[in-house]
């Protein structure tokens, strides 16, 4: 792929070799990162439930924040990368700069859980409702 900054690579733009690449790295992230793959699977089951229940604002909830959690683990993931990638000996900086990252993982993790748990609750007191008896 041409990189517009840097004038190299090759050139032309191809959408669909966009989207190839970006499934790429998310199935790289799905089986190389837990992190990533547990968070997919716990939002892909609310998602089902709250479509279920016809939750749409439930719904469209989850996705943001699922969504929001999962960048922040890419993007972590990616810094982290990087870090060892130019420095493989112990270093201050490095390590500040993967603590700052971690910690955006971790403020994105708390809003991502907070929605989950609130969401699960809404969907089991709207199960509760819809049962007979």
């Amino acid at each position: 792929m041409r990189n517009k900054f840097l004038g190299t690579g090759e050139p032309g733009y191809h959408p669909l070799r966009k989207i190839k690449i970006v499934l790429s790295g998310l199935r790289f992230a799905v089986f190389y990162d837990f992190s990533v793959a547990y968070k997919m699977v716990l939002s892909a089951i609310v998602l089902v439930l709250a479509l279920i229940f016809q939750q749409w604002v439930d719904f469209e909830l989850i996705l943001l924040a699922t969504g929001l959690v999962l960048m922040a683990e890419l993007f972590n993931s990616a810094i982290e990368a990087v870090c060892d990638f130019l420095e493989t000996r112990e270093n201050e900086k490095i390590r500040a700069i993967k603590d700052i990252a971690a910690a955006a993982v971790g403020i994105s993790i708390a809003v991502w859980l907070t929605v989950i748990v609130c969401d699960l609750a809404r969907l089991a007191v709207s199960l509760l409702e819809r049962s007979p008896g």
